[in-house]
């Protein structure tokens, strides 16, 4: 059984976004790193790039496949996690900690918000 955080809330592509301070941090869900299988590399955007909600920032490569991360909200990267170039199975050993992806400063929190799925919904959709 994945582990689902009532704090946050998903995409229906399995990525997570929690608002801290301001910003929004953003990673992929357990599951997501549950189906992808072990993690060995972690592509990331440069810090200032901006995107809008549903475009590709990224890639996570497993010994399965490659995926394609996608951001759930609007706005300008202001930090990636550094450490997942050296230590890419962080995805896999603390998807919602230190596993994280990258920090975004969102444009319209509030609203794209209320579009992602809340933790209850989120089980529902990977049948949990």
């Amino acid at each position: 059984m994945s582990e689902v955080r009532d704090d946050r809330r998903y995409s229906k592509e399995h990525e997570w976004v929690v608002q801290e301070e301001g910003r929004v941090r953003l990673g992929i869900t357990d599951f997501a790193q549950n189906e992808l299988g072990d993690v060995i590399f972690v592509e990331l955007p440069e810090v200032g790039k901006g995107f809008h909600a549903g475009e590709a920032i990224g890639t996570v490569e497993s010994v399965k496949s490659v995926s394609d991360v996608y951001t759930p909200i609007s706005g300008r990267v202001v930090e990636k996690n550094e450490a997942l170039e050296q230590r890419p199975e962080l995805v896999n050993q603390d998807p919602y900690g230190e596993g994280w992806l990258v920090k975004i400063e969102p444009t319209d929190w509030d609203q794209e918000a209320n579009q992602l799925l809340d933790a209850a919904a989120y089980r529902a959709l990977i049948g949990e």
